[in-house]
């Protein structure tokens, strides 16, 4: 895990360790709050258009700053309780992606990879 993800990793710890809530801090547990906080992050851009969405006033974008790392830090605290490498993971993930979806084939599509591989 990289020195900025083991940090907040220990940051969380501490932070559950001071109020008593690493009881309540099961992988399942952290994978549902997890979904609560993307809805709220997803809540922000609710009724704008494409637009609206691009052009965020600074109260919104602090509410969607504080989605963002609400979001991060349940994922932090849940790869800490399950001992993921946040970053090698999304390393791996990036070569699987990669390979599902090759530049040349899908360059300009947003179509699933199932479309075209066989």
């Amino acid at each position: 895990m990289s020195d900025p993800f083991k940090q907040l990793r220990d940051a969380m710890d501490q932070f559950a360790v001071e109020r008593d809530w690493d009881q309540f801090h099961s992988p399942k547990n952290l994978a549902m709050a997890l979904t609560v906080e993307a809805a709220e992050l997803q809540e922000c851009f609710q009724w704008l258009t494409e637009a609206q969405s691009r052009e965020l006033d600074e109260q919104q974008l602090a509410a969607v700053r504080d989605e963002i790392a609400d979001v991060q830090l349940y994922l932090i605290r849940l790869a800490g309780k399950l001992d993921v490498d946040i970053e090698a993971a999304c390393r791996m993930k990036m070569e699987k992606n990669a390979k599902k979806y090759p530049a040349d084939q899908v360059k300009g599509s947003a179509k699933k990879y199932t479309h075209y591989q066989g």
